[in-house]
């Protein structure tokens, strides 16, 4: 038995209090679904400015009899009441309301350093003043910056190359700050190109899984910035509910760890666009000869990334045991279903 099954057996029989922010988000939603299936108490925050109410629904509708472990308070991180209100008589917190994208960061600044920042400062004191026994908070691997180090280990970082960059690294020296002069107990997770199931395909500013399938399917090219061989680790979000709930739950060795949260493998453009075309073409035939179209590289990416996930093995446990190739078949199986699906509603319940 490995060290999450250990884990989710503890927490069967013991349930926790927790509270997600984001969670009707992409990761946000899939923490709330796993946290309800262990049969946890689940409050959930979010504004709806990246989430879905459908992603909510469809939690609640594939957990049967376990909407009554689940609150959910609409509500934003950037108001300081709002954030100490949830956190109260919560034993962990998952931290993943922010706003995404390094192209978005670029052009609002201001508005993502308000989100990430302040927002999770004003979510820090709240799990300072509420007593929070472990806050856990999403980090990216847009932090390792113009670092040319492969594989990124957590102790090399480059310089940010981009505002979405910078607020992720501002929050990790906040979150370490809080533990030593505060003692909470931050856990930082620098996620890696994270995909699967729920993930918005419809944004300007989608992630190239999503974007990509939902093009395909329209029998569009697909848009690759560059020469196609930029590489990314692709991280199934299973594998990063897995190591959130592990860093909530295992001792932590000393203050303010972060780790990485990655397949630990790599994967180009042209290499992920051929996987996505032959998935969808086996029922799709008209796409097998489509071809991507290739532009100019866009300012802030980075050119090649793969996360060691030595330290998150050796001190959480963790480990990514879904095949990337698996990942893929899963996501455009549920692509293929639900592209077309209507919005719909929650309650809400303040």
């Amino acid at each position: 038995m490995g060290r999450y099954e250990e884990i989710a057996s503890e927490l069967r029989a013991r349930p926790r209090r927790w509270l997600v922010t984001g969670v009707a988000g992409f990761i946000g939603s899939h923490l709330m679904e796993t946290l309800l299936r262990l049969g946890q108490e689940v409050t959930g925050l979010d504004n709806f400015a990246t989430g879905y109410r459908r992603n909510l629904e469809e939690v609640l509708e594939s957990v049967p009899g376990k909407a009554s472990r689940f609150h959910f308070v609409e509500g934003d991180i950037r108001d300081a009441d709002t954030c100490l209100r949830v956190s109260q008589d919560v034993d962990a917190v998952l931290h993943q309301a922010a706003l995404g994208s390094v192209p978005r960061s670029i052009l609002d600044p201001a508005l993502c350093h308000a989100v990430n920042v302040d927002g999770t400062v004003n979510m820090l004191i709240a799990a300072k003043e509420a007593g929070v026994r472990r806050f856990v908070y999403a980090s990216s691997s847009a932090v390792y910056g113009d670092s040319p180090e492969l594989p990124k280990r957590e102790a090399v970082i480059g310089a940010p190359v981009s505002p979405y960059a910078l607020s992720k690294r501002v929050c990790e020296l906040y979150a370490e700050m809080f533990t030593s002069v505060y003692g909470v107990e931050t856990v930082g997770l620098r996620y890696f190109n994270v995909f699967g199931p729920r993930q918005d395909p419809r944004s300007a500013y989608a992630a190239v899984i999503p974007q990509w399938i939902r093009q395909l399917v329209r029998g569009e090219r697909c848009v690759i910035n560059g020469d196609g061989e930029t590489s990314r680790d692709f991280c199934l979000v299973d594998h990063v509910v897995r190591a959130n709930i592990l860093a909530a739950t295992v001792p932590i060795r000393g203050p303010g760890q972060v780790y990485n949260v990655g397949q630990g493998g790599q994967t180009t453009l042209n290499e992920l666009h051929r996987l996505l075309r032959d998935g969808l073409s086996a029922g799709r035939p008209s796409l097998a000869k489509l071809e991507p179209e290739y532009r100019a590289f866009r300012a802030g990416d980075v050119r090649h990334s793969r996360a060691d996930i030595t330290r998150i093995r050796e001190a959480l446990g963790y480990e990514p045991e879904i095949p990337f190739a698996e990942g893929i078949e899963r996501t455009l199986a549920w692509y293929a279903d639900r592209l077309a699906a209507p919005s719909s509603s929650v309650r809400s319940v303040a």
